[in-house]
């Protein structure tokens, strides 16, 4: 199962063809996929036709969803997923101009929103909420909020449009603390890189991002009244030439199984 995760800057038609990574079947045996054709086996949450989706989807969902997106494909033989990840904000831009794609899951609502002419009615699949993230061992001693403000601190955000940088923005002003990044990333797996890379003293990310890199970086958590909740919509993309299937997998996404998959990777319940 080949994955990758490719940040978008050029236009929607090329970096569609670019950021689509094929999901291979993770059934045993090609045979049996295919002397399936289309039915579901015993146990499957519910019938789905065969197809090929394109799902665009959160940076913040790049992990969770390679596990989910294997789990679907064996529970429906005939059906094989193909991930787009970027920011919702890109993701959106590619809904507008009309890149072909199936589903959209972002990571807020507001997001959803703008393009809501274009999508079937979203379903929250999860939730999550921000977290610190500092070099392993937390090498500064960042222990709150206010720690962030410190000049001295390299500190690095996910950019205003971006949902990450939004809510980061929003529990930084609650509280009053002045904060000058370094950069501002298009995604929040680019902040969790910056810190990753050490190239970054600190940054606000989630906390299934910081969950995803234990062993490279520390996660300090910040109290829930001084938090925000990131809330996942996911929709059909009115325009899709598989309807039903892309339908399937987004109602999938709220079953029992989906759910553990999402709750196990560190998602709050929707």
């Amino acid at each position: 199962m080949s994955f990758t995760f490719t940040r978008r800057r050029a236009s929607a038609a090329v970096l569609t063809a670019a950021l689509l990574v094929p999901l291979a079947a993770c059934s045993s045996g090609g045979d049996a996929k295919e002397d399936a054709a289309g039915s579901t086996p015993s146990g499957s949450a519910s019938a789905a036709p065969r197809a090929n989706l394109t799902v665009l989807a959160a940076a913040s969902l790049t992990d969770v969803f390679k596990t989910a997106g294997a789990a679907y494909e064996k529970a429906h033989p005939g059906t094989e997923l193909t991930f787009s990840f970027a920011g919702s904000q890109e993701l959106v831009a590619q809904v507008s101009q009309g890149s072909p794609a199936d589903v959209l899951v972002t990571a807020d609502t507001k997001s959803m929103d703008k393009v809501k002419a274009d999508t079937g009615t979203p379903a929250i699949i999860a939730k999550n909420r921000l977290v610190i993230a500092t070099g392993e061992g937390n090498p500064f001693k960042v222990d709150e909020l206010k720690d962030l403000a410190d000049t001295k601190l390299k500190v690095v955000l996910a950019a205003p449009e971006v949902p990450a940088g939004k809510y980061s923005k929003q529990i930084l002003d609650k509280q009053g603390v002045a904060v000058k990044p370094v950069s501002q990333e298009p995604n929040v797996r680019a902040v969790l890189s910056k810190v990753e890379l050490g190239e970054a003293d600190a940054g606000l990310v989630y906390k299934t991002d910081a969950a995803s890199a234990a062993d490279k970086v520390d996660a300090v958590e910040i109290p829930d009244d001084q938090n925000a909740i990131a809330q996942y919509p996911a929709a059909t993309i009115k325009d899709s030439e598989n309807a039903e299937a892309a339908a399937a997998f987004v109602a999938w996404l709220s079953s029992p199984e989906a759910q553990k998959i999402l709750q196990d990777a560190g998602f709050q319940k929707p």
